[in-house]
């Protein structure tokens, strides 16, 4: 019998991470309590030419581990591959026999804010070039940006809801939102959830460099994103993946699975404002961190910690400093609060996946991950940004915000398990 909506609870399994400081949750976390900058010069092409020529890139990927055979690797865009890695990472953490599960009740949401811009812009080139007899077949299944959810899916033949949520930065904070309300709902029972993103290419970094958003501290790549610190002058580009498992508690304990943390709520609101910035303010910010909060059943007492969006671009830090104001009034200042972008770079559509990770382990280890490169207070960003060390702390519950461009907005709310 399905439990009301009221009374299914949902926690964490499993989780796995593609990132510029780790292809595994194990590497990225020790590198980011560690403080430890994915962000170097740019290696993939020659980026001279570029006003930002820094990024944070994945080296030393291995796609083949998590797909059947190398063929069908070389038929999936960049991003469908982290994604497929870090869902197979998400897996293996989890301990599911997929063998002993009903798949039509075991889901993927895998979102990207971009999807494929890298064989978008080659095949564009062989059109105009070459024509378009020469265009490849597998252009436009490897471009479309669900095919990351379409594909784990087909790969481990998980027949349950699929979607691919893209709301730009806050693509990955949606797609675990909407996976929560779905076991939620009853219309599943296990989701691996999250997002990827890989356009560190000529045409992604030229289109953010022509908005003139990201950072042009070339001379200085690991210092370079800087959240929060009155310095910032812009984001710098990520890229890579996270998928996190979300079980329906019953059957989690059915199965002795390891449970992480559980997932108490989640707020999505619209800015409805304008095509970049955030409102004045941080004020759909501060509606959306309000409803995850309701969602749960918490108490701004009750959290110990924020994951910050916290871009590193001067409207982004300071509105969302103000919605945390707003939303916590005087418990602002003694609630933790950072941002993992300094070490990983925005990694857009999956920014969120993998900062819900970070947060998750925060709440794991009793360890909250360091604000790097903050050295110079902004007195308009006055909390407590966990500046450039890692701080043992006791986290009970913890949220986690992602914002996009067009104004969308979601806060996750992540809670210690308690039976």
């Amino acid at each position: 019998m399905t439990l009301p909506y009221k009374d299914r609870r949902v926690v964490v399994t499993g989780m796995g991470v593609v990132s510029p400081i780790g292809n595994s949750t194990g590497d990225f976390w020790n590198n980011l309590v560690n403080g430890k900058s994915g962000i170097r010069e740019i290696t993939s092409f020659d980026a001279s030419d570029f006003d930002s020529r820094i990024a944070g890139e994945v080296h030393d990927f291995d796609p083949s581990a998590a797909f059947p055979s190398p063929k069908e690797g070389r038929r999936t865009e960049r991003f469908t591959q982290f994604a497929v890695q870090a869902g197979y990472q998400a897996l293996q953490d989890s301990r599911l026999v997929l063998d002993q599960e009903d798949r039509d009740r075991i889901g993927v949401f895998i979102g990207s804010g971009i999807g494929g811009l890298h064989t978008t812009s080659e095949q564009h080139k062989i059109l105009l070039n070459r024509g378009p007899r020469r265009l490849s077949p597998f252009m436009i299944p490897m471009l479309i940006l669900n095919m990351a959810s379409g594909m784990f899916s087909i790969y481990h033949r998980l027949r349950g809801p699929n979607l691919a949520t893209c709301s730009a930065c806050a693509t990955s904070a949606h797609a675990i939102g909407e996976a929560w309300r779905n076991i939620k709902m009853g219309d599943a029972d296990i989701m691996f959830t999250g997002g990827a993103e890989a356009t560190i290419i000529p045409l992604g970094i030229g289109g953010f460099c022509a908005m003139k958003a990201l950072s042009t501290r070339n001379d200085d790549p690991a210092r370079s994103s800087r959240p929060f610190d009155a310095e910032r002058d812009g984001f710098v580009m990520g890229e890579g993946a996270g998928v996190i498992v979300l079980e329906e508690l019953e059957h989690a304990l059915a199965r002795d699975a390891d449970i992480l943390c559980e997932l108490v709520g989640y707020g999505n609101t619209a800015d409805a404002y304008h095509l970049t910035a955030p409102a004045p303010g941080g004020e759909g910010a501060a509606r959306c961190m309000q409803k995850a909060l309701s969602s749960g059943g918490l108490n701004v007492e009750d959290v110990h910690y924020i994951n910050a969006h916290g871009t590193s671009t001067i409207q982004n830090d300071l509105c969302e400093t103000q919605a945390i104001k707003t939303v916590f009034n005087e418990e602002a200042r003694r609630v933790a609060v950072s941002s993992i972008k300094g070490a990983t770079g925005h990694m857009l559509g999956a920014a969120g996946a993998v900062e819900c990770v970070s947060t998750i382990k925060a709440i794991q280890t009793g360890l909250i991950p360091p604000t790097i490169n903050y050295e110079h207070p902004d007195p308009e960003c006055d909390l407590d940004y966990v500046p450039n060390q890692a701080r043992e702390q006791s986290v009970k519950a913890a949220l986690c915000n992602s914002f996009g461009f067009g104004g969308h907005n979601a806060s996750l709310a992540f809670s210690r398990f308690q039976g």
